[in-house]
This record gives structure tokens, sequence and C-alpha cells, in this order.
């Protein structure tokens, strides 16, 4: 249909290429639904908005902005949905508060700021970001609210733990508007926050007097609520009352009575669920979880049997069984599961030690552990966290932000820098040394831009830097070639923050200026400074004269640094690449020669990466992996693809 649309020379309204465009969307072709948008002259608001959403479904999140910037540039008018929509970027991006008022501002001056739909938005981006306060602010503000508007900011209240700023918000909008059932279920959530179900048995009652309690989820979060806060009498009298149960409601009632420990009433409502409705895999892990505390092998095996013929697995089921077998000492039917499972994670491998070591196999436990560790250090590290997770460990304040800081620094260190941040945001209390760790972890991958908002937001929260945070702060800078920013925190270390740089920090100003080829100025850095200069300086300097090819300010470099280290290896072999860039080969050939006689000889470098649970070593110049040819082939064609792009 699109060819046909090409080669036909009739009238091709607009609408017809945002057809198009949302075809392309929902096929998960995002390439040609930009070719078609590329090829209009002047798309319209429309077109505009449908793709830079069709960008955000496709999880393009950076693109997407990028879209938006282009279209501000161009001036493209906006119309009520193109905020929401940038505002959903926003969301999935990480819920900065401060992109988040930087589009409002930016929408109040289009115009848009009166706009209810817009405003709903903004609410929802405010509460996610975790800032109820602006949030609380837009919405008093708003001059017209509808029911979006209401709960939102009591879903908000609800989400923080604010239950009663979330029912006091209730009843303010019960004297305009009538609830509908997304705003009970919201009720019946917070309901959930006290230790009595009086206020939950309140809002059941409400939701029979505005006859909403034919909702299926409304009825489901009420029993929900029951067996959580009342009485099992009045579980099951809910439960009965129901003219339709769904799963959902029998899994509710069968797990109220597993957190009992009533066996014989779960075995009995799971065999009346099936005279009507199909268990899930959720009800048969449930079951499966009072079988296991009471031990009853033929009916675990049972189990095992409808979940094969029904073809209800997953990775939580089959780990459920592997522990009920292995606590019922079949420990043969435990390792059949463990060998058969295609993908098996740290809670998989952690329920296969502790079934061993259950049973007295300590030796076989240790080999699963071993395992593990061959599955690579990220998937242990996670296990760890897990771990921490399950056994709730908590101690002081200061113990507990150590323990959290040392979880987020393995993440970083095993390449899981946004997993990293996720620990980081929910730390309750930071101390300076988190600060420090995640600052120097977006150093360490390369995202300078990163660290320096992360920065600007640790000293508007009041916690003050401290040396180490500046070693980082200007390590991430000259990674990431920030130049003028690297000397502002330089300059300001002291004289707003009163830390005395030591050689450390010259020695990182030194690296980011000659990195960036500002040679003469690192030189007349390490001249000015009061403290002596060590090999680090100086191999900083020699490092940035062999980037640029300044053959005098490197032997001057290395002179001083031979003069400190004349044993170290890696410093003639620096010297050397720098004469071979500059193509002085008599000098790099005298180079060499003084290496042989003093039997210096530098250890070839090596790396290692993880990959599909594996970890492969490669060292320099070496042919040993078994893929290597594959790789030579891969490297030689993206190198090709690299010249073309260049």
């Amino acid at each position: 249909m699109h060819a046909r649309i090409l080669v036909s020379t009739g009238f091709k309204p607009l609408n017809l290429f945002s057809k198009l465009v949302s075809l392309y969307a929902r096929f998960n072709d995002l390439g040609s639904a930009v070719s078609v948008f590329s090829s209009l002259q002047e798309p319209n608001t429309m077109l505009w908005n449908l793709i830079i959403r069709t960008h955000i479904e496709s999880g393009r999140l950076d693109s997407a902005l990028l879209l938006y910037r282009k279209m501000r540039e161009l001036g493209v008018s906006h119309d009520c949905f193109t905020f929401p929509i940038v505002n959903k970027a926003v969301l999935l991006v990480g819920g900065d508060v401060r992109y988040a008022g930087m589009v409002h501002s930016v929408a109040i001056q289009m115009g848009f700021g009166l706009d209810v739909y817009f405003g709903n938005t903004m609410i929802e981006v405010y509460v996610k970001c975790g800032n109820l306060s602006y949030a609380r602010k837009l919405f008093d503000e708003m001059p017209d609210t509808d029911l979006v508007s209401w709960t939102s900011m009591i879903s908000g209240y609800v989400s923080e733990g604010n239950v009663a700023s979330g029912f006091s918000l209730f009843s303010e909008m019960r004297m305009e508007l009538e609830p509908n059932s997304v705003t009970m279920l919201v009720m019946l959530q917070a309901c959930c926050g006290f230790q009595t179900s009086i206020y939950g048995r309140q809002v059941h009652g409400y939701v029979i007097k505005n006859g909403l309690l034919s909702n299926g989820a409304i009825q489901n979060s009420i029993l929900r609520m029951y067996a959580k806060l009342g009485t099992i009498e009045e579980v099951e009298d809910f439960f009965r009352e129901l003219d339709r149960r769904d799963v959902v409601s029998w899994n509710i009632c069968i797990s109220s009575y597993t957190s009992r420990g009533d066996f014989v009433k779960v075995r009995d409502l799971f065999n009346e669920m099936q005279g009507g409705v199909a268990p899930s895999i959720e009800t048969l892990t449930i079951v499966l979880s009072a079988l296991t505390k009471h031990g009853i092998l033929s009916q675990g095996e049972s189990l095992h049997g409808l979940a094969v013929k029904s073809g209800l697995h997953d990775d939580v089921l089959q780990t459920s069984l592997l522990d009920f077998y292995a606590k019922c000492g079949k420990l043969e039917s435990s390792d059949k599961l463990f060998r058969e499972l295609p993908d098996r994670n740290c809670i998989t491998c952690g329920a296969m030690m502790l079934g061993l070591i259950h049973n007295g196999y300590f030796t076989e436990a240790v080999g699963v552990f071993r395992q593990m560790q061959a599955a690579g250090a990220l998937k242990l590290g996670k296990a760890v966290h897990g771990y921490i997770i399950r056994k709730s460990f908590c101690g002081t304040e200061e113990g507990l932000t150590h323990l959290e800081t040392s979880i987020l620094n393995m993440y970083i260190r095993c390449g899981s820098i946004s997993t990293s941040r996720v620990c980081f945001n929910r730390m309750v209390f930071k101390d300076v040394v988190a600060w420090t760790s995640m600052i120097e972890g977006y150093g360490s991958h390369g995202l300078g831009f990163e660290a320096a908002k992360l920065f600007d937001l640790m000293t508007r929260e009041g916690i003050k830097p401290n040396s180490v945070t500046f070693l980082s702060l200007l390590s991430a800078y000259s990674h990431s070639g920030l130049v003028t920013e690297g000397c502002e925190a330089f300059y300001y270390m002291k004289w707003r923050f009163g830390i005395e740089p030591d050689i450390d920090h010259y020695t990182c100003v030194v690296d980011l200026l000659g990195r960036s080829g500002k040679l003469k100025e690192a030189l007349v850095v390490i001249l000015k400074m009061l403290a002596f200069p060590d090999s680090r300086i100086w191999g900083a300097l020699l490092s940035g004269s062999k980037i640029y090819s300044n053959r005098a300010l490197g032997q001057y470099a290395a002179q001083r640094l031979l003069e400190l280290e004349p044993g170290n290896v890696g410093y003639f072999t620096l010297l050397s690449n720098t004469e071979a860039s500059v193509g002085h080969w008599d000098e790099v050939e005298e180079i060499r020669k003084v290496m042989k006689e003093n039997d210096l000889k530098k250890k070839p470098g090596w790396s290692c990466i993880e990959a599909n649970g594996v970890i492969h070593g490669f060292v320099s110049g070496g042919n040993s992996h078994h893929h290597i040819e594959e790789i030579y082939e891969v490297l030689g064609w993206l190198s090709r693809m690299m010249q073309g792009f260049i």
C-alpha cells in the first residue's frame, strides 16, 4: 500500500501519512516510520507528536527528546497533546524533577499552563519524581480540575505512605465530584496502610452505596484488604458474597489461608476452584508453598503433574518445585529440575544450595556456588543483594548506609551503572561516601555530565563534599573531556569549600588538560604547584604529549619520570610510543636497546568481559580464544564501517 501511494500522482493528505507512520509503528518498524516522516517537507503538529510518541514506545527515549528539540528549533506549533507526550519521555528517562520543571515552564510560556490534560500529566510526573509538594502546588493552582486530577493527587499521597493526607483529600473531593472505580481502587490501597480494617470497612460501605461493587477489580481489592487486615471470617464472608469469582479472587483467598498455615482449607479451596476456574501459575505456586511447609510429598507430585499437563511453568514455580522436593528429601527430583532449567538465576541456585545444605550435601552446595561464580560476577552480586533483602539487614543507620553503599559500588564495578543509580535513589540516608561513590561511578563510565548533575544535587541537598568527592568529580570531567567544568571545580574546591588540593587533584587537572591538547597549560599547573611533582603527574603529561605528538614536551616529561622511577618499564614504553608517533625510529630503537640492556619487559595488557553468563578473557596480541577468527572478522568489519563514516 505504501508503494502504491508513492507511485500515485493523486492528492496525498497528511492524515494518510500519519496512518502509515502508525501502521509501521504497530509492527515495530521504526525505520520505515521515520522514513515516511522524513519524506514530508512540512509535517504538521500531529505528525511530530506521532513520531515522537513512536520513538518513546520503541524505547528510543534519547532520540525522542532530540526530535522534540528539533521540533522546537523549527518553530513547529504545539497542541494539547505535545507536552503530555514529552512528559512521558521524562518519566521513562529517569524522572528527574529538574527536567519536569523545565517542561512545565516551557508549557506555561506557550500558553498550556491552564490545560487540564497537561496539568494532570504534570501532576503524575511530579508525583513519580518524588516531589509531592510541587504536585500539590500545581493541583491547588489549577483553575479547573477533573476526576483524574483528584485521583492522581490522592494516589501520590498513598504511594508516598501519607495515607492521612490521601483520606483528607478524598473527603474534599467528595464535595465536588463523585469518585469512580479508579479512585476507589486507590482508596482501598490506602486502607492497607493502616493496622486495622476499620477504614477499609468504611470504604467498603461507600463502594456499596455508590454502586461500584459490581466492578471485579474493586471486589478483589476489598478481598485483598480483608485478607491483609481483617479476620478470616471477614475474608470468607466477602468471598462467598461474590457472584463472579475470577482466578485473582481465588488466589487471594487461598493465599490468606496459606499465610495462616491452614493447609486443609487451602486444599479444599483449591479443589473447589478447579470445578469452575482454571488455576494460574500463581495459584500453583501459592498451593505449593503450603505443601512445602507441611512436607506433603504425594500431593506436591500431583501438583507438579498438573502444572506439566496444563503447560503452566515459569522460573518462580520451577524454583518453588525445586525447593519443595529438596525439603521433602527428594534431591534427585530437585537436581533434575535444576538441570532442566534453561536459565538458572541466583534465586534458583540459592534454592538448590539451601536444599543441598538442608540434606547435608555441603560439598555439592559449594559446587553449585562455584557454578554461580562461573556465571558471572554481576549475577553473583545480585544474589548477595537478594540475600541481604530477604534477610532484612538493618542495624544502625550508619551501618545500613555503609551496606547500601557497598551494594551500589558492586553494581558500578560490574558495569551496571543504571542499577547502581536505582540503588542510590532508594537509599534513605545518603552520606558523603555514598554521593562520592555514585559520582565516581559515573566518571568511570564516561558519564561526566551525569556526574556534574549529581554533584550539583549533592550540594543543594546540603551534603558537604570532601577531597575524595572532588577527586572523583575531576576524574569524571577528565574522562569526559569537560575542560571548563573541570577547571571551575578545581578552583572552587578551595575558594568555595575550603579544601586544599593535593597532588592527586593536580594530577587529575593535568590529565584533563593533557587529554584536551592544552599541554602548555598542563605544564604550567605542574610548575606552579606547591607540592613536589611525582611520577603520576609527569606520566599524565607524557600521555597527553603522546596523543598530540608533542615530542619536546614528551621528552621533558619522560626525563622527569625516569629520574623518579628508572626501573618502570611502562614509562619507557610510553616514551617509545611518543617517538614512534612522530616517526623518530632511531630514538625508538635506542629506547628499546636501553630496555633490553636493563632487562625491562612489559607485561601484556589483559581484559575480560561477561557475555551470556560466561566470562571471556583476552590478552593483548593473543590468539588463544576459541572464537578468535570470528572476533577479528567482526573487528575488521567495524573498522571498515568506521572508515566509511569518517
